[in-house]
């Protein structure tokens, strides 16, 4: 199993290199095609729009804008891409990035999109990972805004907690946890279930993995008093974890997304790229 399209966000972020260099890179590994998807926002009239300013300007100004943004988009896509033996589509679509990306993401393997960054500046929805995440129905791989050390895909940290969730994003990160050097199974504060765990928490699912020819240990931890997520960060940092795969928790409804506090930590102070699906 290989992932053979991958999908990465393109926009006109300052740092919107770090995530193509991770696609493009992740796609020569996989061998697989590589698709730039680029959304222009359609133009929409001021809130107050007084007829002051005539709208033919306000149009050319959002037709310059738009222009420049998809120009600054494919340029670092093809940056990304040059000097690499890769299959590459360039792909734009008139809409809102939210739900384009959604319809797109369905017809490739995995999408790759950047870590909300604060203070980008850029119209685009605050939790766009996330949403992505729970309307796609695909995984999707974020990148720090921050950008990465190394290539992520080395030392991979699998978060287990035996969930529907996790099941998904173990499955969906198969081509990635099989091209592993180590794979470590993390399990926090699990307890023997015949219908969850099991006899042993993190056996089964290393069995599994085993199976499919994963480098794979299993590491028990507790939480105490501290947040899920903030453990999970604790463990990726000691062990130089260069990927984080978890399940998505979480609903949106009617734009109003509500969130796990594991994945709301994760999103919100990822250190290194985290695979999620939901």
């Amino acid at each position: 199993m290989t992932y053979k399209t991958i999908l990465v966000h393109c926009d006109a972020a300052k740092n919107a290199a770090h995530r193509l260099d991770v696609a493009a890179e992740l796609a020569q590994q996989q061998g697989a095609h590589l698709v730039g998807f680029h959304a222009r926002p359609p133009f929409r009239t001021p809130v107050f729009f007084d007829g002051g300013f005539p709208m033919d300007d306000l149009f050319k100004s959002y037709e310059a804008s738009a222009a420049a943004d998809q120009a600054t988009a494919l340029a670092a896509f093809e940056k990304a891409a040059k000097g690499r033996h890769l299959s590459t589509e360039w792909r734009v679509v008139d809409g809102f990035v939210d739900s384009e990306l959604a319809v797109q993401a369905r017809y490739a393997d995995l999408l790759v999109l950047g870590q909300t960054d604060p203070e980008s500046g850029l119209p685009e929805p605050s939790d766009l990972p996330e949403a992505t995440a729970l309307a796609s129905g695909r995984p999707v791989l974020v990148v720090p805004h921050i950008g990465v050390a190394t290539p992520p895909g080395k030392t991979v940290l699998l978060c287990w907690n035996a969930s529907r969730e996790a099941a998904r994003a173990a499955s969906e990160a198969l081509p990635i946890l099989k091209a592993a050097a180590k794979v470590i199974v993390l399990v926090i504060d699990a307890k023997p279930s015949p219908d969850g765990h099991g006899a042993e928490p993190g056996a089964d699912v290393a069995g599994w993995l085993a199976r499919h020819g994963v480098k794979v240990t299993v590491q028990r931890d507790t939480a105490a008093d501290a947040d899920v997520g903030a453990t999970i960060l604790s463990r990726a940092a000691d062990h130089a974890i260069d990927l984080i795969v978890m399940g998505l928790y979480g609903h949106s409804r009617m734009r109003e997304m509500v969130l796990g506090g594991a994945s709301r930590t994760l999103l919100g102070s990822m250190t290194v790229p985290v695979l999620m699906a939901h």
